[in-house]
């Protein structure tokens, strides 16, 4: 017995008529009546009185009909709670770096969402990061390069270089571009080391390479913080990517030798549970440039650490 023939049986004792019952379920007369009778024959006995005015039941298929709809009904059942728990998706964990531009998160959110997963992101120092990574309390993590890989498996998801960040009436925000000698006198608003030491040390080191020994002023990675920095009339800069300046600031690029944001995607291979991570980490790692990697996908008004963050 099978249960769309219990469903062929429900159908006509509803309708008891052989011709809307196959038309409602979108069959033909011989055709459903043929699966009524091989039901009967399974049975052991007539289920329907075949009449001129329809189809009536007998005491066979009165017994017979509560518990067809029973069954189907805890198939219905059956068949619902699967799926529900085919649609529970398992929460991942991703730390992100602070000021991780927009279009990153969108594309990990998505590798996560397609993989089973539902991303649950939190800003974490990269040390942090790390840390959580190894130790399986996160399941991803989106780290400023460099970084200490060892155990990890890493992709690039962001490459950009830092231009510098002024005011809109700084004497250097009239040129197209500015070279490391025109920030001589310059004060960098930098970051505390401690969000990313491998790219706070990186940025400062291509400083020095390019013959800009900057005297540091601590800025903590906020958005309106560096706004109002920038813009209050001491000669300050900071530096960060590509995506359009607030208000009131100017963007320009260095001329040459301009350090690299560069962020990554972290996973930490073999742990029992990593499976929706891995597959969103390959999917990144494998997405075309610039598109779901987020490369050049930054947004507007998205910092680094090394300017600000909302």
């Amino acid at each position: 017995m099978e249960l769309r023939q219990l469903t062929y049986f429900c159908a006509v004792a509803d309708e008891a008529n052989l011709t809307r019952a196959a038309e409602r379920l979108r069959l033909s007369s011989p055709s459903l009546s043929q699966q009524i009778k091989a039901l009967e024959r399974e049975a052991g006995a007539a289920l329907f009185r075949r009449t001129p005015a329809g189809m009536v039941l007998t005491r066979a298929g009165e017994a017979l009909l509560p518990e067809a709809r029973a069954v189907l009904g805890a198939a219905g059942r059956a068949l619902a709670v699967v799926r529900a728990v085919a649609r529970e998706r398992r929460p991942v964990g991703v730390t992100v770096a602070p000021g991780t531009p927009a279009g990153v998160l969108r594309g990990v959110a998505s590798a996560v969402r397609e993989a089973g997963g539902e991303p649950e992101f939190d800003v974490v120092a990269t040390g942090g990061q790390l840390v959580r990574l190894r130790s399986g309390r996160a399941d991803l993590a989106v780290v400023t390069l460099p970084v200490d890989g060892e155990g990890l498996r890493t992709t690039v998801v962001y490459d950009e270089p830092l231009g510098v960040l002024m005011a809109a009436d700084h004497p250097l925000a009239g040129r197209a571009a500015v070279g490391w000698a025109d920030l001589d006198g310059e004060t960098l608003l930098w970051f505390r080391r401690e969000l990313a030491p491998g790219y706070h040390d990186m940025v400062l080191d291509a400083c020095r390479a390019g013959g800009w020994e900057p005297p540091i002023r601590p800025v903590a990675a906020r958005r309106g913080i560096v706004a109002a920095e920038l813009t209050s009339g001491d000669r300050v800069v900071a530096l960060r990517p590509e995506p359009a300046p607030e208000a009131g600031l100017v963007l320009r690029p260095l001329a040459h030798g301009a350090p690299r944001l560069r962020l990554a995607l972290a996973v930490a291979p073999g742990r029992p549970g990593t499976g929706v991570a891995a597959a969103a980490y390959e999917a990144m790692a494998n997405a075309p440039e610039g598109n779901a990697r987020g490369r050049r996908g930054g947004g507007a008004g998205e910092l680094p650490p090394c300017s600000s963050s909302s």
